[in-house]
């Protein structure tokens, strides 16, 4: 035996943690899209603080400000109410936000079991739901979106719904790729030969295994989410005013373009960064938890 067999420490979990800390963060592209969803989440839950004019976020109109552009007093100008932008869009990241997270959370509470079920189960039911499933991804999902909000009463509970009606079928489809790769695996059999049921072997077995593919789409997905609320809102099926929502921001100062630029140009450079930032670091994590490339 070498000495260098002799002595060989396997690395601790904080060491493989920063490990795989290091190489996310290699690529600049990656750190880039983390810094900006940092920011993002930075400006959604201190908007409280942050915000200079929190009373922006009501609808109430103050005659001596409006259409102000950017100033040292305002940063991002004002609106056709007088209603400071830049606190606006603080108080928006916070809506955003958390649409991306109901929405994703749902589709994943829903989309998860059905895909494990189909792609373990086969058969018949395999048939039942991937059908039901093809039958929704069939319809654009902002054009579903659209018509789940337009039969409901538009607001921002009813857009979380709206969009996450159109979302959960990406999900299954994605999880019921991915077990039936996995149900093969000799683990997968050993586990059916020491009597595990198959309730067991699918969310103790599988469903451990489909976490990393679960979590990159899930951070990739988040950025279309809110583009998806985004557009609603634009459209008047979403967040309705005075609810600093980003879409309905730009579509309130879309008629005053291009004088009053700043009006939509704001909004909309939030909308644009929050995207691609939650792009960038779905990227890189998938490079990261994709065992092919280790």
């Amino acid at each position: 035996m070498s000495e260098n067999s002799l002595n060989y420490t396997p690395d601790t979990k904080a060491q493989r943690f920063k490990k795989q800390i290091r190489k996310l963060f290699r690529n600049k592209l990656t750190l880039l899209g983390f810094i900006l969803v940092f920011i993002v989440i930075i400006c959604g839950i201190l908007a409280p603080i942050i915000a200079p004019y929190p009373g922006s976020i009501t609808g109430v109109t103050n005659f001596g400000g409006m259409h102000l552009p950017p100033s040292m007093q305002y940063i991002f100008g004002t609106d056709e109410m007088g209603r400071d932008i830049f606190s606006r869009v603080l108080y928006g990241a916070r809506y955003s936000l958390s649409m991306g997270v109901v929405v994703l959370t749902f589709s994943i509470l829903i989309g998860v079991p059905l895909g494990l079920i189909a792609g373990y189960w086969g058969g018949k039911v395999n048939a039942i739901i991937m059908r039901t499933t093809d039958t929704f991804l069939a319809v654009p999902s902002i054009i579903m979106a659209m018509v789940v909000s337009a039969i409901l009463t538009p607001n921002l509970v009813n857009t979380m719904i709206a969009v996450s009606f159109s979302w959960w079928p990406w999900i299954t489809r994605l999880v019921q790729a991915e077990t039936l790769k996995v149900k093969n695996e000799q683990f997968i059999t050993a586990s059916q030969g020491a009597g595990a049921s198959k309730w067991r072997t699918a969310f103790g077995e599988i469903l451990p295994n489909c976490t990393s593919i679960i979590i990159v789409k899930a951070t990739t997905d988040m950025g279309f989410v809110i583009l998806t609320g985004a557009s609603l809102g634009f459209l008047g099926l979403g967040a309705q005013p005075p609810i600093p929502e980003w879409g309905n921001m730009v579509a309130e100062g879309r008629i005053y373009l291009p004088n009053m630029w700043w009006e939509s140009i704001f909004p909309g450079l939030a909308i644009l960064i929050t995207v691609l930032g939650f792009n960038l670091l779905g990227d890189g994590l998938r490079d990261l938890l994709d065992v092919e490339n280790d």
